[in-house]
């Protein structure tokens, strides 16, 4: 703190204002920034004087970058109606409130905080200039010193000077005001030609508006009107080639098969300018589901495969996705994109492989889908997004095409929220790529964030406050068949509704929320009795950790959080200050010890059982973190234990990880997935796939587990 000044008489509010001018002129403030700090922190002082009968000014220099702060402080009986007053709704009558509204406008930062009966507190602060050095503790104390060892000038002399500053002021604005005279002149003249400008373009937009309309209006009746005789074409030639009506000879077969091509590729010409024609309209909908990519690529690679030539030489590949949460799109419409890439990779590759893959990049899946065929010369790869533009190659003789589908798919990627891209050398391959948002922008609803679900009793409550539903959506995958339960709030009001009636285990601010202020709320939770234990995780977009955990928040992160990250840095918050131990049940001792080795590099207590009756026993005497079953034991069997865990009320807490090479029906999977927060099998191929399994379940369970990643990376 560089000074404090008491308010008591009204000398000590000009003497506040020469206070403000010293100390900004000392860290480096021009004559401007110095007049409009003096006149904020007189006009907040006067209200102090005023309406509270006294205060208290702090002058510090905080933040990294640094800013100059004053803190006025008064204890009298608030500020009513502060809301309207801050919104501008308000007149009292004395003229309070326009100081108010004033002052923020001068300031940075400006925030008020006023309690009926006690008090108001006011902080404001003004960014230092970049031109100047960031001050060291010394040199805030030499100016501490400078500023203390002046002795108060002469409070008459203080507002001659503001006369003084006025005068400059008024002759400023009075300059300004010739100079705005004779530039609205020169407007006047300019909107002239600019009003006809705008009719003459508004006249050609209506042309052009209408021309599209028209185009529209005969693709789309074109296209139906194609599809009824062309079905009738597809319908006929399959029925001859059935030979329903006799045999063939084949001559006819032959002839009768190229009709039936000609016509299935009219037919997908006609499909095309439908769905173009649409999409140009404004008239396709979006219909956005929950679906599961690794769902997505097992029907793709069913429609796909009848793609592939009998005897090609080229392969379709589609790779398994890594953790990848669940999209909330159209599924549809990203089947039809990637059916497109597909289509065109088989045909412009004549031998080595097409590859599907999709990948999780922050909040979108980047679905890829390279080949090794003749590859796209620089100069066509944005042609080849132009309608029904196909280009020379030495395989466009032998196949066929519209010209569409890459066309098309750009834009349905646009209208999902995404992008297409393409790289491509000749004679090397492309790849295709599209990005897609995991969840659709212009969701009017998510299913799963309608009704928070009730809190289930095994599960620890986690506050959410974050104003954007799709980052909802996706923490609440992210902590789906953890040990956690999201409770989703979008407002601070939410927050604190929800505060009142649980007491979760930890919270999830976003600071940047939209009309309402995360620090003040941070500020709250740590300044309540009743809330201040609570760990607060930040998650926001701006690097700003340090200011987050000066100001009480227990962690942090940057946005987009991923699921590892984000369950392990709940896990430190909740778990900080408590021995984390685990349970194995099994009565194979040689897995006991394997599962051992994988935890060999945790700070974790392990405890073995080699039976049921004994697991048992430890989990209620011992009360571990978490529990790793095996299912095939003699006496008790692992589906009792687990029944008897559950219905104990000392252990029906304690999250469960199956570890067995039994072999389960369906009925008795689902049954587990209730009960357990994972299934693993011991039959794992390497050493790195069952780490990487048990430490997902693991946290999952509420283990922390950043020691063990760091000695397995």
């Amino acid at each position: 703190m560089l000074f404090r000044l008491e308010i008591h008489y009204e000398q000590d509010v000009v003497q506040a204002r020469q206070r403000t001018r010293e100390i900004a002129e000392q860290l480096g403030f021009d004559a401007q920034d110095q007049a409009r700090l003096a006149t904020a922190v007189s006009e907040i002082a006067r209200n102090a004087f005023q309406y509270a009968k006294g205060g208290m000014v702090e002058f510090c220099v905080e933040g990294e970058p640094q800013a100059f702060l004053i803190r006025v402080e008064d204890r009298g009986e608030g500020i009513p109606h502060l809301a309207d007053v801050l919104a501008g709704r308000y007149n009292s009558g004395t003229g309070m409130e326009l100081g108010i509204v004033g002052t923020r406008r001068l300031m940075d930062f400006f925030e008020i905080e006023s309690l009926p009966g006690q008090g108001t507190t006011v902080v404001m602060s003004k960014r230092l200039s970049k031109r100047s050095p960031s001050f060291s503790d010394s040199q805030l104390q030499e100016i501490r010193e400078t500023v203390i060892g002046r002795s108060p000038q002469n409070p008459y002399e203080e507002i001659q000077r503001q006369n003084q500053e006025l005068l400059r002021a008024m002759a400023e604005l009075r300059k300004r005001e010739e100079e705005l005279i004779y530039l609205n002149r020169e407007l006047e003249d300019t909107n002239r030609g600019v009003v006809a400008l705008y009719a003459e373009l508004d006249e050609k937009a209506d042309s052009l508006q209408k021309a599209n309309e028209l185009k529209t209006r005969f693709l789309s009746n074109m296209s139906h009107e194609f599809r009824t005789p062309l079905n009738s074409i597809l319908s006929l030639s399959r029925m001859l080639l059935a030979r329903m009506d006799g045999d063939l000879t084949a001559e006819q077969e032959k002839q009768v098969t190229f009709i039936q091509k000609a016509a299935s590729g009219l037919s997908e010409l006609v499909n095309d300018l439908l769905d173009l024609a649409k999409v140009e309209a404004g008239k396709i909908e979006v219909r956005p589901s929950s679906f599961e990519v690794s769902d997505l690529f097992a029907t793709l690679r069913g429609m796909l495969r009848p793609l592939l030539v009998q005897g090609s030489s080229v392969a379709l590949i589609v790779e398994e996705p890594n953790v990848i949460p669940p999209l909330y799109t159209d599924e549809g419409k990203v089947a039809q994109i990637l059916r497109n890439f597909v289509s065109n990779a088989l045909k412009f590759t004549e031998e080595g492989e097409v590859r599907v893959s999709a990948m999780q990049t922050g909040h979108t899946v980047t679905f890829s889908v390279s080949d090794t065929g003749i590859g796209i010369a620089p100069s066509d790869r944005e042609r080849i997004f132009e309608d029904f533009v196909q280009i020379e190659s030495s395989l466009q003789k032998q196949v066929k095409g519209t010209g569409l589908g890459l066309p098309l798919s750009r834009k349905l990627a646009e209208l999902l929220g995404g992008n297409i891209s393409v790289k491509s050398e000749l004679g090397q391959g492309s790849t295709f790529t599209a990005s897609i948002p995991i969840v659709y922008p212009h969701a009017t609803e998510f299913p799963t964030l309608q009704q928070p679900a009730p809190l289930e009793p095994n599960r620890l409550p986690i506050l959410a406050v974050e104003d954007h539903p799709e980052t909802l959506f996706i923490y609440e995958k992210h902590l789906q068949e953890s040990t956690y339960q999201l409770i989703p709030t979008r407002t601070l009001a939410q927050a604190r509704l929800v505060l009142e009636q649980v007491r979760p285990m930890a919270i999830m601010l976003d600071i940047m929320l939209e009309g309402q202020n995360g620090w003040t709320f941070l500020r709250e939770l740590k300044g309540d009795e009743t809330t201040r234990s609570i760990p607060v995780l930040v998650i926001t977009i701006i690097d700003n950790e340090k200011q987050a955990l000066a100001l009480g928040a227990d962690g942090f992160l940057i946005k987009p959080a991923d699921r590892l990250p984000l369950l392990n840095k709940l896990n430190t918050l909740i778990n900080k200050n408590s021995l984390q131990k685990i349970l194995l049940i099994d009565d194979d001792p040689a897995y006991r010890y394997l599962v051992k080795q994988l935890l060999v590099n945790t700070p974790l207590s392990i405890l073995e059982a080699a039976n049921g009756e004994e697991g048992l026993n430890l989990a209620q005497s011992e009360h571990p973190s978490a529990i790793v079953l095996d299912l095939e034991m003699p006496e008790i069997g692992g589906l009792d234990v687990l029944e008897q865990l559950k219905n104990n009320s000392v252990t029906q807490s304690i999250p469960v990880i199956i570890h067995s090479s039994a072999q389960l029906d369906v009925e008795v999977h689902r049954r587990l997935e209730k009960q357990s927060i994972a299934i693993l099998s011991k039959e794992t191929g390497s050493q790195t796939a069952a780490i990487a399994q048990l430490q997902d379940a693991l946290v999952k369970a509420g283990i922390v587990l950043d020691v063990w990643r760091e000695n397995n990376v």
